[in-house]
């Protein structure tokens, strides 16, 4: 039998930002039990000195202790009341609320630590409240008013404070060219708003949510959802901007991709200044017009307020020898900073066009903050990940005169044009015999066609600043850190662990020598691999968030460019390794690496439209060329983690369009190139494998029914694993078909076995841990915890079950926690040490005595000094996967 149906209460929608998807019968709870208040901390620690705007974060809850409608407060650990904003992202299934995501405001008392509490939240002084009328919606935060045109070409007609408008007509902007090496004809195009939604309307926070294509004249392309995060009391717009690639790689080369706005200039030239942050706390400080450095001095006084960004004194107060002669001083009128690889940025500046750029100074990774205005108001406007995602530009454009033009270069024009091409002619490879054989070269799976970018997209995050007059040095570098780095509060590992979320993990538990060794090795081993990034400088527009598969000793370097062997894609479940490692350890390093691998392979890796929409691409040397297209690759369960531990609604949004991925099997034979016959697809009867691809798509439905979304997908999770369960053999089953519209396997009666090592790799065992947990079916149970025991049995115990050996499998260290999962639901000492055994004997990847450790190596021999060590990707992710899980599991035994 199953438990109650994990819909939202209804009373949950009274709560601010409860999603209305989640409205259904709301289920009478009893015998709640609620739950000590909460420690958190920034997870980067300290106390940041800003936050863009706001933050916002998820906590996790046990079972029955709250109800969906449950208010909480929030206090520092000086007693203070912060004002919060709360509401429910997810629910067990007997109702009541498994996260909360919560919100904070700038204009919040901040601290270093503070406690989450059940109770009544304190309000703000000047909640921030949303109005829609008139073809518009306004926001107004206390401090600054911001108009949302519903449609046209402007995505942001205004942003005040008080009377005076400090930016207004934001806009989108993109460019390309119809070849890659050379100009030849370009074309401008501006995005065209077709939806505006409030998603949230305070008191703490809003959310607008603006949606549409580019245009120019009669072609629309590059969709694009772009939301705008508002807090109360704060003067800043955080804003998280995604595109879809939809156009055609051969012929439409981007040469230009940015968030731009207009920014009225006030006062005379030389108390208009312009800010550039540098590398770390660098700030580059000049004025349009400077009046410092002269022939002639017109004071300490002014000299100094113009180098701190305040209105000088008035100029009859001047050197009148400097005063006479102003109208001979140049007017800088555009700057630039461009940032066109991950290790040197340059800036430049000149008076206007059709003159001269003249080299300002130069630096290595900027933080991506600029600022033009005066001591009467101005626009900081920056990206986060600036130099990771190059190329890069930050560009102020006409400030010399009436009006600047601020722009956010995601893609900066003096970069040349994007080329997303596939990278060969397909040597020869034009029957799938050819390809075949290829595939055991190069480890790459090619056909013609396959490797498109259609459908692939990329998110960035931006911020931008209405400031009431040009910044302090001091604050201008705590803005730009913020915006490099957006603060985040957490909820600590303990507590996490306790509320029974994400399935059979613990934390960092070091309590004997054994432990302790193997919390060293995956410590190393995480360490290795977020280094190699830098290193290896995995950084760049579609790459930074991925690392590579596979090293190549010979070359002392990674495969970047073998097939298969190069962009690991999610391989053998890379994100999941790279989450449960900061789930333990609660490090800032941890979670940074896996926040950008999440945005990474979110956008990139899968395709968001056309017809293999909801797939994913496996590894290979362009994220998007393989030619398998796979949901284990788009799993939902590799992106769930970054969604309720921040709330973050475009991850949200990526999760609910994975609910039916199961539809590609209409459109894509997975088995086509082995396949005899045509390929006929029966939406009753789909060859969707009850392994790796059921996993995956598992996943998808365990996050939508969790957060109350679409109900099909409890029925489609809850139908497979029962009919699954009820076939002869149940995941090792050959030849099952799959029922699209219901989810359900169809029943078979003899027994057949067919099964491969990658089968549970992909996230099956983790779904599977997370879903028994959540229904009441002993056969499912028993069926499940029978796969767990016996893939790493002997073949005797393997025919004995299932009427064949499952003959010489692989990956056995991966699936030793498989052993310790069955070994604890049996209660069976055997099996635990077996488990045990299975890790130290690292058969496909460590074993007991492997080295963790790396070497230099330096000189002649690489490009760069760079460090080396005996481990690959797919093996430090099932390893770490499989420590992680025979510790909190069978932990006891070791």
């Amino acid at each position: 039998m199953l438990t109650t149906t994990a819909g939202a209460a209804a009373a949950a929608l009274a709560v601010r930002g409860a999603s209305p998807a989640a409205a259904q019968a709301a289920p009478t709870l009893a015998g709640l039990s609620g739950h000590d208040p909460v420690p958190l901390r920034w997870v980067d620690g300290g106390t940041p000195a800003e936050l863009t705007g706001g933050t916002t974060w998820g906590v996790p809850w046990p079972r029955g202790a709250f109800a969906p409608d449950q208010q909480f407060s929030l206090t520092t650990d000086a007693g203070a009341q912060v004002p919060v904003q709360s509401w429910p992202i997810g629910w067990w299934p007997d109702g009541s609320v498994k996260w909360t995501a919560h919100a904070v405001s700038t204009a919040g008392p901040r601290a270093e630590t503070y406690r989450l509490s059940a109770g009544t939240a304190a309000q703000p002084s000047a909640p921030v409240t949303v109005t829609s009328e008139g073809g518009k919606t306004t926001v107004d935060t206390g401090v600054i008013t911001v108009v949302f045109p519903r449609s046209g070409e402007h995505v942001i007609t205004s942003i005040a404070r008080g009377e005076t408008v400090i930016a207004k007509d934001g806009r989108l902007v993109a460019s390309r060219q119809d070849k890659p090496e050379e100009p030849g004809r370009s074309e401008s195009f501006t995005g065209r708003v077709s939806s505006v939604k409030v998603e949230q309307d305070g008191p703490v926070r809003a959310v607008v949510k603006v949606e549409g294509k580019h245009r120019r004249g009669r072609r629309e392309w590059l969709p694009f959802t772009v939301r705008f995060y508002l807090y109360a009391g704060s003067d800043a717009v955080r804003v998280v901007h995604s595109f879809v690639f939809d156009g055609n790689e051969n012929k439409d080369f981007i040469n230009g991709l940015g968030v731009e706005f207009t920014v009225p200039m006030r006062g005379e030239p030389h108390d208009r200044h312009i800010r550039f942050a540098g590398e770390g706390d660098g700030v580059l400080a000049e004025a349009v017009r400077g009046i410092t450095g002269l022939r002639r001095d017109p004071g300490q006084a002014v000299r100094q307020a113009q180098y701190e960004g305040r209105a000088t004194p008035d100029p009859a107060t001047w050197d009148q020898r400097v005063t006479t002669r102003l109208h001979w001083i140049p007017a800088w009128g555009d700057y630039r900073l461009s940032q066109l690889n991950a290790h040197g940025f340059e800036i430049h500046k000149r008076t206007g066009d059709g003159h001269s750029w003249v080299r300002v100074d130069g630096g290595r990774r900027a933080s991506g903050l600029a600022y033009v205005g005066g001591p009467t108001g101005g626009l900081a406007f920056g990206m986060r990940n600036f130099w990771q995602l190059h190329p890069t530009e930050l560009e102020i454009t006409g400030a010399a005169g009436d009006e600047a033009t601020a722009t956010v270069w995601m893609w900066s024009p003096r970069a040349g044009a994007m080329d997303l091409r596939f990278y060969h002619d397909g040597l020869g490879q034009d029957t799938y015999p050819e390809q075949l054989d290829a595939l055991e070269i190069t480890y790459e799976d090619y056909e013609p066609g396959f490797g498109t970018p259609y459908g692939v997209a990329r998110t960035t995050e931006l911020t931008f600043w209405a400031l009431e007059a040009t910044p302090e040095a001091e604050r201008y570098a705590g803005l730009a850190a913020a915006n490099a780095t957006p603060p985040l509060l957490a909820s600590p590992p303990q507590h996490n662990h306790a509320a029974g979320v994400f399935g059979s993990w613990a934390p960092v538990d070091r309590s004997v020598p054994a432990k302790a060794a193997l919390e060293d090795n995956v410590d190393l081993m995480h360490k290795y691999h977020r280094e190699q990034v830098d290193q290896r400088s995995w950084y760049g527009f579609w790459d930074y968030g991925d690392i590579m598969h596979t090293y190549d000793g010979d070359r002392h370097v990674w495969r970047y460019d073998v097939g298969g062997y190069a962009w690991d894609n999610s391989e053998l479940s890379t994100d999941l390794w790279l989450w449960y490692h900061y789930l333990r350890t609660g490090d800032a390093k941890a979670f940074r690496f896996a926040e950008a691998m999440t945005r990474h392979t979110s956008e990139v890796d899968m395709y968001h439209i056309g017809k293999w929409r909801g797939l994913g691409t496996r590894h290979g040397i362009m994220h998007w060329a393989d030619s398998a297209k796979q949901v284990r690759i788009s799993n939902a369960g590799y992106k769930r983690f970054y969604y309720f531990l921040t709330a973050d609604e475009r991850i949200g949004d990526v999760l609910h369009d994975l609910v039916d991925s199961d539809r590609s099997f209409l459109v894509l034979d997975p088995i086509r190139k082995l396949r005899d016959g045509a390929f006929e697809p029966d939406p009753k009867a789909l060859g969707v494998g009850q392994t790796t691809d059921w996993g995956a798509l598992a996943m998808a439905w365990l996050a939508e029914w969790e957060r109350g979304g679409d109900p099909i997908a409890r029925t489609k999770l809850v139908n497979g694993a029962t009919t699954i369960a009820a076939l002869p053999n149940g995941w090792v089953q050959a030849d099952v078909t799959y029922n699209l519209a219901d989810g359900r396997f169809a029943p078979m009666t003899e027994k057949t076995v067919s099964i491969g090592s990658l089968s549970s790799v992909f996230g099956l065992i983790e779904v599977m841990t997370e879903l028994l947990g959540l229904i009441d079916d002993e056969a499912v149970k028993a069926k499940w915890v029978e796969f767990c025991r016996l893939y790493n049995a002997t073949k005797e115990e393997q025919q004995e079950v299932t009427g064949a050996s499952w003959g010489n499998l692989n990956l056995r260290q991966a699936y030793s926690r498989a052993t310790a999962y069955a070994a604890t639901q049996l209660n069976d000492e055997t099996l635990a040490r077996r488990a045990w055994q299975e890790l130290r004997t690292g058969h496909a990847g460590y074993p007991e005595n492997h080295s963790f450790a790396s070497t230099r190596v330096e000189g002649s021999a690489v490009l760069n000094p760079v460090d080396e060590a005996d481990l690959s990707t797919n093996a430090s992710a099932q390893y770490g996967l499989a420590v992680f899980q025979c510790l909190a599991l069978v932990g006891d035994h070791i």
